[in-house]
């Protein structure tokens, strides 16, 4: 009877178990209407998601979470109510209760991507979708959120309205001085810079994956931060001392 009744209470916490969302905006690289060096032009037209450097490439966010990865499956493609997002994908961890969902916006709305992320950072603009039977709470209400993408603010500012949150977020922003151009707008949103960058450097999802599995686990930014070094050295052959100095954590 005892084994029985640790059974039903094992299994009614499981059930319980606090699901964790993320949330991933990516700005299409866009030869035509973004700041950056040319890149093959296959790679930079930004209304292109499935050939597009930061999403349908190797390295792209929905080529190496669907097709690279162990511990993420693809689960659907949603059709976006925003004519901006020419993607939109929902993946779930193999082992956890985490889902992704990575949004991949039009290269020419550089400028709604960042905004739309900054406001969810703040905890604006909670966007829910269904699956299986959850209600997974996305934008403003996920637990983690990253931008992937050219650094538009070294371009252009934004003129936000931030309001107080109890609860910081976590961020990862992968784009290049992110520190720099970001800083300002992450300290008035109230959130938390997980991981972001002191240099330049290409924002391709090796780095998003190794820094997310470290979130995943609890861990502490310095070694999230070591996670993303060393992923990001396996693949750009930069030196590990180079690509520790690329990164940083927290203010």
């Amino acid at each position: 009877m005892f084994k029985i009744a640790l059974f039903i209470f094992s299994f009614i916490l499981s059930s319980l178990a606090y699901t964790q969302n993320l949330h991933v905006f990516v700005a299409l690289c866009d030869n035509e209407n973004q700041g950056i060096v040319p890149v093959p032009s296959k790679l930079g037209n930004g209304k292109d998601p499935e050939h597009n450097l930061y999403w349908g490439a190797a390295y792209g966010v929905k080529s190496y979470f669907q097709y690279k990865t162990k511990d993420w499956e693809w689960v659907k493609t949603i059709k976006s109510e925003n004519p901006k997002i020419l993607q939109r994908i929902l993946f779930k961890h193999t082992h956890k209760e985490a889902y992704l969902l990575a949004d991949a916006y039009d290269g020419a709305f550089i400028q709604t991507c960042t905004k739309n992320f900054l406001l969810s950072a703040n905890g604006q603009s909670p966007e829910q979708i269904s699956y299986e039977g959850k209600d997974l709470t996305f934008g403003g209400g996920a637990d983690l959120l990253a931008y992937i993408g050219h650094d538009g603010l070294m371009e252009f500012e934004v003129d936000l309205t931030y309001q107080p949150i109890d609860q910081p977020k976590d961020l990862i922003i992968l784009a290049c001085s992110s520190q720099t151009y970001f800083g300002s707008e992450v300290e008035q949103a109230n959130a938390h810079p997980l991981l972001w960058t002191t240099n330049l450097m290409a924002p391709e999802a090796y780095s998003l994956h190794a820094a997310i599995a470290g979130w995943l686990e609890q861990e502490n930014g310095e070694l999230i931060l070591e996670r993303a070094a060393q992923a990001y050295n396996t693949y750009q052959k930069c030196g590990i001392g180079g690509a520790r100095s690329l990164f940083a954590t927290g203010f």
